[in-house]
């Protein structure tokens, strides 16, 4: 028991050592590089040398999505000749950003996605089917490509939908792993049953899940987690990332939070005065990028909010751990007395055997409180169906919000705008 936890205490204080190192140099660059935090640290009266650990970047004021939306180009720390990919944020929250990489920030971002693939189980004997896009200035399906090729195994690039062509490329080439949208993933189940295909004689024995919660705080499986592991028996790994930070927090088997790579970077999780909160305390993700030429954050507000958790995982990693996200920062939602995130109103429409699909938008009224209304592809109209669905959501929610059936050419137009990368699941009005 005590070399157990010594030897986790010296693998703690490693960690500590390589971000110290690491945060002293890019301190140093940003002084000399960065035009936005050259002044940033000029106004501030901020002398780098001072800031001799990761427990001094609380003297060091954050970065917002908006500094960065406002003041792109002064991010940028290297000549545009020496930029080899343009890649930009989807837009989620506002015009989107672009995030621009060297030749040194694509190894970079190749040598996160081997970390991360290596920490879900990935093998070089593996073959990975990409349920995603690759174009687009998509920074995820770029470095997917990128890392799986760096652990050596198999690549099927087929892109995002078409469920039958997803099936018979799973049956010709024996994919072993699949890397796709929960949601999506749902939809082959679906269309599996509906034609007949034996699901779990197929090849593909995991799947990374990417851009939705599988999994509630304690970890257990959510309603979508639950339903694609109840049809599909195989193993899931959640993973969590923005293209901002050009990193990922991936689970391991243990599937108990998404493990940090700390020589990539520094998370603090935040209150709403920008202090540490404790392990087990909801925070706001707050990321310092390490070893990043072309666009390097300091203290970045993503708007996400998590907890973290700094136990050592069974997994043997000492690394600390982040819980699926539990809502935006700007998607939280006062709804008649009730405060709502949108992963928590997704989870619960997902529940909804009557609901084929959905889009959550939320808009203020006339006197600027947020009302809500489910846009509802439903599994057939009735008026028994739609009395049925809104008694469930006012159980579920104790308000109703206001509910608009569409057709499913309708839904189509609604989750994939034209030049979408994405489905869109949530539109904010406010």
């Amino acid at each position: 028991m005590s070399y157990s936890f010594k030897t986790s205490f010296q693998l703690k204080q490693t960690i500590q050592s390589v971000q110290k190192k690491k945060l002293q140099d890019l301190l140093q660059y940003l002084q000399h590089k960065s035009p936005f935090y050259k002044e940033r640290f000029a106004a501030h009266h901020i002398d780098i040398t001072q800031i001799e650990s990761v427990a001094g970047l609380a003297h060091i004021p954050t970065t917002t999505k908006e500094d960065l939306q406002q003041r792109n180009d002064d991010f940028l720390c290297v000549s545009r000749d020496e930029i080899i990919e343009y890649t930009s944020t989807s837009g989620t929250l506002g015009s989107p950003v672009t995030v621009a990489l060297t030749e040194n920030d694509l190894q970079r971002l190749a040598y996160n996605e081997y970390a991360s693939f290596a920490c879900a189980d990935g093998k070089a004997t593996d073959v990975y089917q990409l349920m995603l896009t690759l174009d687009r200035q998509f920074m995820a399906g770029m470095a997917y490509y990128s890392g799986i090729r760096k652990l050596g195994a198999g690549i099927i690039r087929l892109g995002p939908g078409v469920p039958s062509l997803q099936w018979e490329t799973i049956f010709r080439l024996k994919p072993t792993a699949i890397v796709g949208v929960p949601s999506f993933i749902l939809k082959l189940i679906h269309y599996a049953t509906e034609h007949g295909i034996d699901i779990n004689n197929s090849s593909v024995k995991k799947a990374i899940c990417i851009g939705e919660n599988i999994r509630n705080t304690d970890f257990s499986l959510n309603v979508l987690g639950s339903k694609i592991n109840e049809a599909w028996k195989i193993n899931l790994y959640s993973t969590y990332a923005s293209t901002e930070m050009q990193t990922a927090f991936t689970e391991c088997s243990a599937g108990i939070g998404g493990h940090l790579n700390p020589e990539l970077v520094i998370a603090e999780l935040l209150d709403e005065n920008n202090r540490q909160v404790p392990p087990g305390v909801p925070g706001e993700v707050t990321i310092t990028t390490l070893g990043v030429e072309g666009m390097p954050l300091l203290r970045y507000k993503t708007g996400d909010i998590c907890m973290s958790f700094d136990e050592p995982c069974s997994c043997g990693r000492n690394t600390i751990r982040l819980s699926p996200v539990i809502g935006r920062k700007k998607q939280m939602i006062k709804f008649k007395g009730t405060t709502l995130f949108a992963p928590a109103l997704f989870d619960l429409l997902n529940g909804m055997e009557d609901i084929k699909d959905y889009v959550a938008e939320v808009y203020s009224n006339e006197i600027g409180t947020d009302e809500v209304l489910l846009h509802l592809l439903p599994l057939s109209y009735s008026e028994a169906c739609d009395h049925k669905i809104r008694a469930y959501l006012q159980a579920k929610l104790r308000v109703t919000p206001h509910i608009k059936y569409v057709t499913t050419e309708e839904m189509q137009g609604m989750q994939f705008p034209e030049m979408g990368r994405k489905a869109v699941k949530f539109i904010d009005r406010r």
